[in-house]
């Protein structure tokens, strides 16, 4: 009888324990589907607003170089300030320009790359930015530090990571399932979801593998943020001397070089980088920055340019990098997938609607067994206790 009775309360403490787990993976879901729409957030953008596409007009205009689009944005908008122009990965998409207004307010503006006219702009929080927020860090404010929100999202790669290995671990010689895949229809609802289950995590090993090992380093890099531990060899922000700065009696900003000259310069400088991105100076000792990817696609490379005799004043290869810097900086690209065009980007989003299904489908199952489990201990009649009268009888001689 008491061991009967130990049983029973062992299963209940087992469904207690099992339906406290039902906000995690719920929340794993959550966040697997907000990453797999963040990945083609800007896409989704470009359908639904017009403004953000490059619309080329007839007769096959060539793009525009740096001057001649902040020759248009200053003509169109003479009361804003140019901070930076970035030419997107994809052609499709109109330039970016930020600008700061006279009121001290920041704008992005949609430019069109043939033409240089004004197509749209936005200040605000966009529908991209709002997907990678609530995805990233759950919309939480960020206060000196990384939020509660970044810890929660991050530290879901270790189920998601331990979820791989012990599926490996139980789901004996996994690798059939890359040639004879199986995926049962007519065998219920329960059959088709865990053919679904099994087959949709075969194939997304890999990806799974580098969203778990990405998501844990983001972990790791809020830990180590929080606690001052840097190993960045990037050195402080570089200046221009001040005897560069040539004088201006009259008052005005003395002569800089153009940003197509320091696209160039950049681009002789180092042959495999195509500039993407030109930052202007802020003040008179501030350098050019241009920026671009070269022949490691996942990293970013930058030089800072002297604005007055085009003197490389600092750069930062890939070469550059120690070891764990390479490996670190490349976490965030490989997580996200933007750095090599559309149709990576079309990759990801495949596997991340089929990581979404696989959580949501072990989910379901995981659900329902529970729930069966739950059902039929509540069905279940208790053993009646035994009568003074009959324990007296047992114990007689």
């Amino acid at each position: 009888m008491v061991q009967v009775q130990k049983k029973s309360n062992a299963r209940l403490w087992f469904l207690f324990h099992s339906w406290l787990a039902l906000p995690i993976w719920a929340f794993l879901f959550f966040v697997c589907l907000t990453g797999t729409i963040a990945t083609v957030s800007q896409e989704i953008i470009w359908v639904a607003n017009p403004d953000t596409r490059a619309r080329q007009p007839d007769g096959d205009p060539p793009l525009l170089g740096y001057d001649a689009v902040l020759a248009a944005v200053n003509r169109n908008r003479p009361d804003a300030v140019v901070q930076s122009i970035a030419r997107p990965v994809k052609s499709q998409f109109a330039l970016t320009v930020r600008v700061t207004n006279p009121d001290a307010t920041s704008e992005t503006l949609y430019v069109n790359p043939y033409t240089g006219d004004i197509q749209g702009s936005t200040s605000g929080f966009d529908f991209r930015q709002f997907i990678r927020a609530i995805h990233g860090w759950l919309l939480m404010p960020f206060n000196g530090s990384y939020n509660l929100g970044w810890y929660a999202v991050s530290a879901l790669a270790i189920p998601l990571l331990g979820s791989l290995i012990t599926g490996l671990v139980v789901y004996k010689r996994f690798w059939r399932g890359f040639l004879k895949p199986r995926l049962r229809f007519d065998k219920g609802s329960r059959v088709f979801w865990g053919d679904f289950h099994r087959l949709a995590g075969i194939w997304s090993i890999p990806f799974i593998a580098i969203i778990a090992v990405t998501g844990l380093w983001f972990l790791i890099q809020a830990a180590l943020a929080d606690n001052h531990v840097s190993f960045s060899t990037a050195g402080i922000p570089v200046v221009v001397a001040r005897e560069d700065v040539p004088p201006s009696p009259d008052g005005r900003a003395p002569q800089r070089l153009s940003l197509d000259q320091a696209a160039q310069i950049a681009s002789k400088t180092f042959p495999d980088l195509t500039p993407t991105f030109v930052s202007l100076p802020a003040n008179a000792y501030d350098p050019i920055s241009v920026g671009g990817r070269g022949n490691y696609p996942l990293l970013f490379e930058e030089l800072s340019i002297n604005p007055y005799n085009g003197r490389v004043e600092w750069s930062r290869r890939v070469s550059d990098r120690s070891g764990l810097e390479l490996v670190t900086e490349s976490m965030r690209p490989l997580h996200t997938g933007d750095f090599a065009g559309l149709w990576l980007k079309l990759v990801y989003f495949f596997f991340g609607l089929l990581l979404t299904m696989m959580v949501f489908s072990g989910l379901l199952i995981w659900t329902k067994r529970t729930a069966q489990t739950t059902a039929a201990v509540i069905r279940r009649p208790r053993p009646a206790a035994a009568s003074p009268v009959a324990v007296a009888e047992r114990s007689a001689p």
